[in-house]
Parts: C-alpha cells; sequence; structure tokens
C-alpha cells in the first residue's frame, strides 16, 4: 500500500504522542456511566487507588433508544448523550485531570446511524445523509449509486471489510478530504475539553493510511485502536502499529482457558509475546469488554471468583496495557444501562443487581498500586503448586503475587526476590502481615480461590 506524504508525517508526528509511556499504568472502562458518576469517582475511589486513566462511552449525539448500542451510532458530533451534555461532559473532565485520572473518549468515526429518524438532541438524518453534517458523496458507495453499498461479509477481502457497510451502519469515506478534515475537527474539539487520548472504534474497517490521516487533522494524542484478529482475515493488528497502540484480543482467548480449565496455570510461565501476542509495547489487554462480554468473552462478572483471579494476573503479569471492564448487569444482549446512578450523596449503587464496578473489586483495585509499583521489571521466580492450580511470581526485587485457583489452601515457602521485612498484603485478604526472610523467601498460606500480593 503506498503512503502519502501527509501519513508519513503524521506517523513521525503522532507516534511521539502514541507511545506515550503507559508502563505500570492502569485504565478502566467505565462503560455507560454518566459524567457526573466518572467525576465522583474519580475523586472518591479511581484517583486514589491509582488508576491512571478512564475510558468513557461516546460523547457524541446517538440515535434514540435504550439499548447499549445506540452509543454507536452517530447522529451528530455535539457533545451530548445519554451520559451528559458538553458542560457535564467539561466538568468530567477536569475533575478527573484534577484527581489525578485521565480520560479516554471512545471516537466513533468508521461510520454513521443506520436508517433514518433523529438523534438525541434532534439531529435529523436518512437516506444516507445527516442534516448539515454529511451528504451521500461522504461515504462509501456503490459506483452507480450514492443511495447504496456494498455490505461487509468477507473478512478475506480488504477492500470488502474497509469499504464496505458494517451491519448496515453508513461507511465513512475516511480517503476523502472533507470527512478527515470533519472527524480531525471532532476530535479536536473533545480535547478542547481536556481529553487525554482516544480508543477508536472499529479502526479494523479503516485503512490504516486514511486513518492515519484523520488522527493527523486531530489534536495528536494517545489512541488506541479496536482491531479485532481473526484467522485468515486480511486485516492485520499489526498495519496499525505506526498510528497508536492496538487491542489485542488473543490475550484473553488464551489466557482464559488456563483459569477455567483445572491444572493448566503452571502453563501461564511464559505467557505473553511467546504465545504469538503482539509486542507488548502496541497492545492494550482485557480480559473482556462491552462486546464481547455479550459474545465470545470466555470470562466475565459472572464468573464470580474465576474472574477476579483473571483480572489479578493480568494486572501483576507486564504484558501490555490493562484495561479494567466496569460493568452493569445484564440477561438480554442488548440491555441499557440501569437508570439508577451509581453515586447517590454517600451511597454507592454497586455490587447490588444493578451496576457491577469490577474495578472496586479489593482484588482488582488492590492490584493497581502493584503493576504501578512493578514498573517494567520482568517476570522471576514463577512457581505453580496444588496439581499446577495455583501459581506465584515475582516482579524483580519489587514485587510478588500469588494465585491460587484450586479447590484447597495453598501453603508453602516461596522466593519472592524482595527485600526482607514485613509487608501487607495489598489485596485486603487474611494473609495480614507477611515477613520475608533475609534471603528473600516468605510463607503463604492462601485459600482457594484467593490471592495474595506484596510489593515495596
Amino acid at each position: 500500500m503506498r503512503v502519502s506524504l501527509l501519513f508519513a508525517l503524521c506517523v513521525s508526528v503522532c507516534t511521539a504522542s502514541n507511545l506515550t509511556d503507559v508502563v505500570g499504568k492502569t485504565f478502566v472502562h467505565l462503560f455507560e456511566w454518566k459524567w457526573s458518576d466518572v467525576a465522583q469517582e474519580c475523586e472518591d475511589w479511581l484517583g486514589p487507588k491509582g488508576f491512571d486513566a478512564v475510558q468513557v462511552s461516546p460523547a457524541m449525539e446517538h440515535i434514540q433508544g435504550s439499548q447499549w448500542w445506540t452509543r454507536y451510532q452517530p447522529t451528530s458530533y455535539q457533545i451530548i448523550s445519554r451520559s451528559g451534555d458538553r458542560t457535564e461532559f467539561a466538568s468530567m473532565v477536569s475533575r478527573c485531570k484534577a484527581a489525578g485520572v485521565s480520560i479516554y473518549a471512545d471516537a466513533v468515526i468508521n461510520h454513521m446511524a443506520a436508517g433514518s429518524g433523529s438523534g438525541i438532541n434532534g439531529s435529523t438524518f436518512g437516506n444516507r445523509a445527516f442534516n448539515g453534517l454529511y451528504s451521500q458523496q461522504d461515504f462509501h458507495h456503490d459506483q452507480n449509486s450514492a443511495g447504496t453499498n456494498c455490505a461487509v461479509n468477507d473478512f478475506t477481502n480488504q477492500y470488502n471489510v474497509q469499504h464496505c457497510d458494517l451491519v448496515g451502519l453508513p461507511d465513512l469515506c475516511t480517503e476523502c478530504d472533507y470527512v478527515q478534515q470533519t472527524l480531525g475537527k471532532y476530535l479536536t474539539d473533545l480535547a478542547s475539553l481536556g481529553v487525554a487520548g482516544f480508543r477508536v472504534d472499529a479502526s479494523k474497517h479503516q485503512q490504516a493510511d486514511q486513518l492515519g490521516k484523520v488522527l493527523a487533522n486531530g489534536p495528536g494524542l494517545y489512541t488506541f485502536h479496536e482491531v479485532i484478529e481473526g484467522a485468515n482475515e486480511a486485516v492485520k493488528p499489526e498495519m496499525y502499529f505506526d498510528i497508536g497502540q492496538v487491542t489485542e484480543f488473543d490475550y484473553s482467548r488464551q489466557l482464559c482457558p488456563n483459569f477455567k480449565t483445572e491444572g493448566k496455570m503452571g502453563y501461564l510461565n511464559n505467557f505473553g509475546e511467546k504465545w504469538g501476542f503482539m509486542a507488548s509495547e502496541h497492545a492494550v489487554v482485557f480480559l473482556d469488554n462491552h462486546d464481547t462480554q455479550r459474545g465470545e468473552a470466555q470470562l466475565t462478572y459472572k464468573d464470580g471468583d474465576l474472574y477476579t483471579l483473571a483480572n489479578v494476573f493480568m494486572l501483576a503479569h507486564p504484558y501490555g496495557h490493562p484495561k479494567v471492564m466496569s460493568s452493569y448487569t445484564f440477561s438480554d444482549h442488548d440491555a441499557g444501562p440501569p437508570s439508577q446512578p451509581v453515586h447517590n450523596g454517600d451511597s454507592v449503587n454497586c455490587g447490588q443487581g444493578q451496576w457491577v464496578c469490577e474495578h472496586r473489586f479489593p482484588e482488582i483495585a488492590g492490584m493497581v498500586n502493584f503493576r504501578k509499583v512493578a514498573g517494567d521489571e520482568a517476570v522471576t521466580n514463577f512457581k505453580s503448586g496444588n496439581n499446577n492450580d495455583a501459581i506465584a511470581f515475582g516482579r524483580g526485587a519489587k514485587a510478588f503475587v500469588v494465585i491460587n485457583r484450586s479447590s484447597s489452601t495453598w501453603s508453602t515457602s516461596l522466593q519472592t526476590g524482595l527485600p526482607a521485612g514485613q509487608y501487607d498484603d495489598a489485596l485486603g485478604t487474611s494473609q495480614g502481615k507477611i515477613t520475608v526472610n533475609s534471603d528473600g523467601t516468605a510463607s503463604f498460606s492462601v485459600t482457594s480461590m484467593k490471592a495474595a500480593a506484596i510489593h515495596v
């Protein structure tokens, strides 16, 4: 593919910001939270616990309806959504920044809304045109008909994936100057409100060089791209390495079976790039997200302790830039968020059948600072036990974790690699004070389906 001069310029200018140092950092996806709730959560929980950033739901105007996916069908780029208006968005960003937490905006820039109607703020659309914003010519379309387009149905064909309509959503002409400039202005507007970066939705369905030009028209902030890799598919994650980090979907696909199946935990001793993953510096990793927890995810909040332990591993292990999912309960695939807010005065509506708030689980929250302390230290002193159903490993001389997925307590002495001294269990379990001896060893007794972690 020929790379234009403009794209080359984007790579040289944008890469520095896209390769922002994310080593040791953790962010959370507060899916469908209102802006006022996100702001308070930054102040009350995320900042104090050491979370670096929040991925929020799309901020732009979207179609009407209660389903979660309405947020991914834009009708305009006005900053108004089910989560709140422009003023509330700006206040959230400011309050979170003051608490030491950045905001990553979910940028839906591959397509616009399907069908016809009006958005939640009255913006009208229909017949592949959006009043005052886009005409039919601003979308990919059939050669002899601006009102129709092919459908994405052949993932072995790059043109089909990146120029046809995904599930009926009109596919923007991201090689067109006007579209690139319009999308760039939208991203710049979000940046003017203080966002620190973007998650680009459906990057896989946009050519990397064209998407690079869109970003070149924007503010040049940290960006990561949703690229879902499949066997024998034409679009590969590595196509996007020059314009940001990329979602590593195989991470969850390969990690979770080792937690779900008895006797496989010890296989994680060389987990990471040796398993065929992209280089760690490129990868954004997660166990589940808002899409996969309604589909392919092998572990979600519905799996209880197994899910929690897998999160502990993700945050303890140095590979990638981890994203913690924070959900609401659902039984219907299409169900939108609860009508009740997360925060109501001093009470928090978490774990009571509406908002799940996985990021508030003590084991998950406790691992955020563990990761920060561990930094870029490699895995050391890996040990398995209890019939290969429990593991422990260190991160150099900075941190050590024990994860017991087995059905019985794991009581053992382990080489931690840490300096001698008394350490608090970062996960707040019954371990209490843990003594590291002068030779670096420590005794642990971790009960079934629990973990313990210590760090300097």
